[in-house]
């Protein structure tokens, strides 16, 4: 309630002291929020580690996510997936994006465009707007699916309507390509 400020005033050094108490008594939502709020790395890392460890969905994805950056620790793709996959199994979105993501790019996995696929389409269907736009983006290609216009536009579409910018861009690229003329003027002007 510090946090957001909501019922009291808005306090990020409360809402810290708080999630100091309840972490270090090994709750492991207090560990992962007190992470967010972390001053270094280092600290950020200890925190998402024990979460982690106690099997919290986001802060596995954070520590997923810091390993891939190499952010307080060594560069490590695999173990960056391996947190992900964690993270992912239990239905987070955000960390079925980063497995997505590791599987196109075959970082930490070896490169499988279907099973990017699968874990972009989890991602999309609960209204992550990146997995949305990777997933139309697949379509578009054919990468791990047939290719197929009409579904690359439904995913396209999503991911646009919540302002992602290069879906919204490709939609019209799309329509112009079909013969829209005011598509196809929108888009000389782009250029």
């Amino acid at each position: 309630m510090c946090a957001t400020g909501r019922g009291v005033t808005q306090d990020d050094a409360e809402a810290i002291k708080w999630y100091r108490l309840a972490a270090e008594q090994g709750h492991a939502r207090a560990m992962n929020n007190l992470a967010m709020y972390a001053e270094d790395d280092a600290e950020a890392l200890k925190w998402f580690r024990l979460a982690a460890e106690q099997g919290d969905a986001d802060a596995q994805n954070h520590l997923g996510f810091m390993y891939a950056f190499g952010a307080g620790v060594a560069q490590d793709h695999a173990e960056a997936s391996k947190w992900y996959r964690l993270a992912a199994e239990q239905g987070d979105a955000a960390a079925q994006y980063n497995l997505g993501l590791s599987y196109t790019i075959g970082e930490g996995v070896t490169q499988d465009h279907a099973e990017a696929v699968k874990w972009f389409r989890l991602a999309a269907e609960q209204g992550h707007d990146d997995a949305q736009f990777e997933l139309g983006r697949m379509y578009a290609n054919g990468k791990g699916v047939t290719r197929d216009d009409a579904e690359a536009a439904k995913w396209y579409g999503l991911a646009a309507e919540q302002g992602v910018r290069r879906a919204q861009f490709l939609l019209g690229v799309m329509a112009a390509e079909q013969g829209d003329s005011t598509a196809q003027f929108n888009l000389g002007v782009r250029y």
